[in-house]
């Protein structure tokens, strides 16, 4: 199989983010004067008494935060170590203090032992985020168990996980609070949006308390949000997105800048305010083909996983049995760093969407300084210096797929 370029400009996007045709700009027209269908649907969706729709997953964990304060005298939160920086940056935010335990050499989930070991040295837990990595569901029965032994909450990170089920059940149900995020590439989107959900109905009142407290009405911010979604609109397609995004990327690394690079470059003034009855519109169709959507998802990281599970010195990334995964991207580890970087080399010429999750652990980012405990990070420095991610967007072709696994096998 050649390894060849793919045509110049032909670039597809790192992540399953779904692709926004006239109808669906249209649908957003017409839901002006509607209310908040959206978060009605996942409502139902999930099964739980209460959502919210959010400016952005971030604002939700924020939210959910604030409203810990009236649940529990505690301020510490565990996050583990390989996560979105906007996580801690909201919990910080919100008062509270980061706590970080690492995660596993060779998937997401948490290390137990040193889970074990954070938790028994504080004695002022009061929550430990669940973090759905790569849509793949995390060993929610163990995280149960210990926020059980220390009478904790669980908030789960489900920003690229809805739709996923954990034995049966569908993340976001599990933990006591969760948050999803509507960003740009992490499914169906209105930009930058998100929703916080809760499986107590008790909890329901403290977290539309801390909303309306904090996210006001903000017309610039909005009218900018808009323009920014019909960007995408625009741009989210293989023969334009080259140029919003593979070509800045580029030369941010050609500077030495892997935070910039991977739009990592975040702080802790991020916007909260009300999201416009146009843009929860315009997501609420992509929820509409939300399980078509994955089931496409699920199709092709099956290309991958079946073209490169036997191969030797690397990992695949895979979800536990009795659980569906939503696959937005398959994340392969490589045994030896350099062949990962000749393998993201290699692939980067094909505009096949191979990329990384994170730039870094999450106790190596400057802007976290003094924000982060400093909590072992070596498993997630390994993970962010030995993986990969293999797109899954609806553009892939199985072309593009076995250029991809050909460009790792040579990398071997």
């Amino acid at each position: 199989m050649s390894t060849s370029p793919m045509p110049i400009f032909r670039d597809i996007p790192p992540t399953a983010g779904f692709p926004l045709h006239a109808r669906d700009i249209a649908a957003g027209f017409l839901s002006l004067r509607s209310p908040d269908l959206l978060a009605a649907d996942v409502k139902q969706y999930l099964g739980i008494p209460y959502t919210r729709t959010t400016c952005s997953g971030t604002a939700a964990l924020y939210f959910i935060c604030c409203a810990l304060h009236s649940l529990t005298p505690r301020r510490t939160i565990i996050t583990p170590s390989f996560i979105c920086p906007l996580v801690p940056l909201a919990v910080h935010r919100a008062g509270f203090r980061v706590v970080v335990a690492d995660i596993n050499e060779r998937d997401f989930h948490y290390a137990p032992r040193i889970l074990a070991e954070v938790c028994a040295a504080s004695g002022d837990i009061a929550a430990i985020v669940a973090n759905h990595l790569g849509g793949i569901p995390i060993d929610l029965a163990a995280l149960r168990s210990v926020a059980r032994q220390h009478e904790c909450f669980i908030i789960e990170d489900c920003a690229q996980a809805l739709g996923a089920l954990s034995q049966g059940c569908r993340v976001g149900t599990l933990g006591d609070f969760a948050f999803f995020s509507f960003a740009a590439g992490k499914g169906m989107t209105m930009y930058e949006g998100g929703m916080m959900a809760t499986r107590h109905a008790a909890y329901a009142p403290l977290l539309d308390a801390a909303a309306t407290r904090h996210a006001h009405s903000a017309v610039g911010i909005e009218a900018r949000r808009i323009l920014e979604l019909f960007g995408y609109w625009l741009f989210y397609r293989p023969s334009l997105f080259w140029f919003v995004f593979t070509m800045p990327q580029k030369l941010w690394l050609l500077r030495g800048n892997d935070i910039s690079a991977f739009r990592e470059n975040f702080d802790a003034a991020f916007p909260l305010h009300a999201v416009s009855r146009f843009r929860i519109g315009v997501a609420r169709t992509g929820f509409a083909h939300l399980e078509s959507r994955i089931a496409q998802q699920r199709d092709k990281a099956a290309w991958y996983i079946r073209a490169l599970e036997t191969c030797p010195a690397i990992h695949i990334v895979l979800e536990m049995p009795g659980d569906r995964a939503t696959y937005p991207y398959v994340t392969v580890v490589f045994d030896d760093p350099a062949a990962r970087d000749r393998a993201l080399r290699h692939s980067s010429r094909l505009g096949a969407g191979v990329s990384q999750i994170y730039a870094r652990a999450i106790g190596d980012y400057p802007y976290l300084r003094g924000i982060v405990s400093a909590g072992p990070c070596d498993n997630a420095r390994l993970m962010a210096r030995r993986s990969l991610t293999l797109s899954t967007s609806a553009f892939l072709t199985k072309k593009d797929a076995a250029a991809v696994t050909d460009a790792i096998k040579k990398a071997l």
